[in-house]
C-alpha cells in the first residue's frame, strides 16, 4: 500500500507557498502561473493555513473584487486538515472525500512536507493498480 511521502517524492520536492500578508491577487497570479488548485499559507513558525481556488471564487461572488489587495490571512481556512506522511493514499482520499476538498497537507516530524490533489492520488493509485495488473498477467501466463 503507497504511503502519501511516496507520492510527495514523485511529484518532486518543489513547494509552491504563500505568507499570510501576500494579497489575494498575487495569490492568485501564482495559481494560474503554476498551474496548481491550492497553496499553503506559511509563516516563520511554520503552517497556518491553506487558502484554494476554491475559497477564493467563493469569496469573490460574496465580497466582490475588493478582495484582490486584501492579505490571504483574511480569507485563508486556519483549521487544516493534515496528515503525517506514513498515511496510506487509500486513507488520504477517504480524508478528503469525506471532508470534501480536493488538496490535503502532509507533515512529518510536525513540519510542513508538502501537498498532495485528489488528482496527484487517483493518477498514482490508478498507475499502481495497472503495473499491479501487468504483473500479475505475466505470472499467470508464466511470461516473467
Amino acid at each position: 500500500m503507497l504511503k502519501v511521502k511516496e507520492l510527495i517524492h514523485l511529484k518532486g520536492s518543489k513547494i509552491f507557498y504563500v505568507s499570510p500578508n501576500t494579497s489575494m491577487r498575487a495569490a492568485i497570479d501564482m495559481l494560474v502561473e503554476k498551474k496548481i488548485g491550492a497553496l499553503p499559507v506559511l509563516n516563520e513558525t511554520g503552517l497556518v493555513g491553506i487558502i484554494s481556488e476554491r475559497d477564493m471564487i467563493r469569496f469573490l461572488a460574496e465580497e466582490s473584487e475588493a478582495i484582490l489587495e486584501m492579505p490571504v490571512s483574511t480569507f485563508m481556512t486556519r483549521n487544516v486538515v493534515t496528515v503525517p506522511s506514513e498515511t496510506p493514499l487509500e486513507d488520504c482520499m477517504q480524508i478528503m472525500i469525506n471532508r470534501n476538498f480536493r488538496h490535503l497537507l502532509v507533515t512529518e516530524d510536525e513540519k510542513f512536507l508538502g501537498i498532495v490533489s485528489m488528482r496527484d492520488m487517483v493518477s498514482t493509485l490508478l498507475k499502481d493498480r495497472d503495473t499491479l495488473i501487468q504483473d500479475l498477467e505475466k505470472y499467470i501466463t508464466g511470461s516473467r
